[in-house]
């Protein structure tokens, strides 16, 4: 497998809401869940070449109903949010970035993949879904953004997710797994592990409504 890429290198544009690096499109294809996807990727938008270990492990780990509403922050070129497209066929995808280049990707491969009930907004953490609630929120989050970053993410989660709604996050395990874990059960009261691999691990954390 190659090595994941050099974020030291290409961070700037990943976070930038309009990278300057000049276009270098790319198809790729994949199977998840036993689902082919069809995907355009391009330069300055995060894992151009191929799909990165930790949202293959997250994609692979990911459960949801065939209705459910979905929420994928900060989703690149969009493949989290349309395999949740496809798992969920009767319900709602929204996908986020605050990348430009990467949100006319995430709405093409939508197309591509004949997934209408999935949308691609521009914008940064919650901005684009303000006032809205989904039963699912994923996230494999810019880790070299910084922990301020990943964990406004984490805490503006339980404002977002219905009752009984759950947020999926993926991370290295050695590089904030332990940090992030501890984020989410303060933000949510619980956090358990779903899966491991590949040097990853995918966390979930439910909203739990408490009697009052």
């Amino acid at each position: 497998m190659p090595p994941e890429p050099s974020w030291d290198r290409v961070a700037e544009h990943y976070f930038s809401p309009r990278p300057r690096v000049r276009h270098r499109e790319e198809t790729i294809r994949a199977v998840l869940q036993g689902r082919s996807i069809v995907l355009q990727t391009d330069a300055g938008v995060f894992a151009r070449g191929e799909i990165d270990r930790g949202t293959a492990l997250l994609a692979e780990s990911l459960a949801l109903v065939p209705d459910a509403h979905v929420l994928d922050v900060g989703c690149g070129y969009g493949t989290l949010g349309i395999l949740a497209a496809m798992l969920a066929p009767n319900g709602r995808v929204v996908m986020t970035d605050v990348n430009e280049r990467a949100v006319d990707l995430a709405a093409r491969n939508a197309r591509t993949n004949a997934v209408p009930h999935a949308e691609a907004r521009l914008g940064a953490f919650y901005d684009p879904v303000a006032g809205e609630a989904f039963d699912a929120i994923v996230c494999n989050p810019p880790i070299r953004a910084g922990k301020e970053v990943v964990f406004r993410i984490v805490d503006g989660a339980p404002a977002h997710l219905r009752p009984g709604g759950a947020l999926w996050f993926v991370a290295r395990t050695r590089q904030g797994a332990r940090s992030i874990e501890a984020r989410m059960a303060a933000a949510f009261g619980n956090c358990e592990t779903v899966a491991r691999g590949s040097g990853y691990r995918v966390l979930r954390s439910l909203r739990i409504t408490r009697p009052a």
